[in-house]
């Protein structure tokens, strides 16, 4: 019987690669998707699409940050547009411990369906500078699990996978087209537009991705 695991897919080009990379390794994945008030849906109709696509078991956990603090969340803060984006510049678009809520979920969702494992898509070379998508705070929450959780304490562990940790946009994009992950599914862009705006920090990022493996990106139509 396969592992089970708790995948925290967004819909956009890093999680569905992780996904497809989780189902690759034998797991049975269980998506977990978050509507906690960003600027738009569309992420989310599209982890959906993705979740079905692959035939996975999908939940939709919805929370409330009313507090904000975040231009992903408050539409009346500007989002940021870089040329360059330098990894210490922690940006705008920074939830205030988005990753430590959305692994507590993910931990309880985990504990509950007796899965062993959680995939989150953090990234520490290509990303925006933020602090819950580094090395040493996938450690640190580790050390949380094993302690405050019934199945850390009886030594059955759940383990956090980031097998993109350590990775470019460009070789995230190569795992993924090696296992025909449906980029065209996928949304990366901070707007929710019908097209993605080609300008923010996210569409930069897959920008280039794409640009250094040679391939034209099949989410722009």
């Amino acid at each position: 019987m396969p592992k089970k695991a708790v995948v925290l897919l967004s819909g956009g080009l890093d999680s569905t690669t992780l996904l497809y990379y989780a189902l690759d390794r034998g797991f049975k994945a269980y998506c977990l998707i978050f509507d906690y008030g960003q600027r738009h849906k569309k992420e989310i109709l599209k982890a959906k699409k993705i979740a079905q696509q692959t035939a996975c078991a999908y939940h939709v956990a919805k929370i409330s940050l009313p507090w904000q603090g975040s231009s992903l969340l408050d539409k009346s803060m500007r989002l940021p547009y870089h040329t360059s984006i330098d990894p210490k510049d922690i940006p705008s678009t920074y939830v205030p411990a988005r990753n430590i809520i959305f692994l507590s979920f993910a931990a309880s969702y985990a504990e509950v369906i007796g899965a062993r494992g959680i995939f989150i898509g953090v990234n520490a070379l290509d990303y925006s500078g933020y602090p819950d998508c580094r090395p040493e705070f996938i450690t640190a929450y580790q050390q949380v699990l094993k302690k405050g959780l019934k199945t850390g304490v009886k030594g059955q562990w759940i383990k956090i996978y980031t097998p993109l940790i350590r990775k470019t946009k460009a070789q995230i994009i190569r795992m993924g087209l090696k296992r025909h992950v449906p980029y065209a599914m996928t949304w990366s862009c901070y707007q929710g537009e019908r097209r993605p705006c080609g300008t923010c920090d996210s569409c930069l990022l897959r920008a280039r991705g794409f640009e250094a493996v040679g391939q034209k990106d099949p989410g722009i139509k």
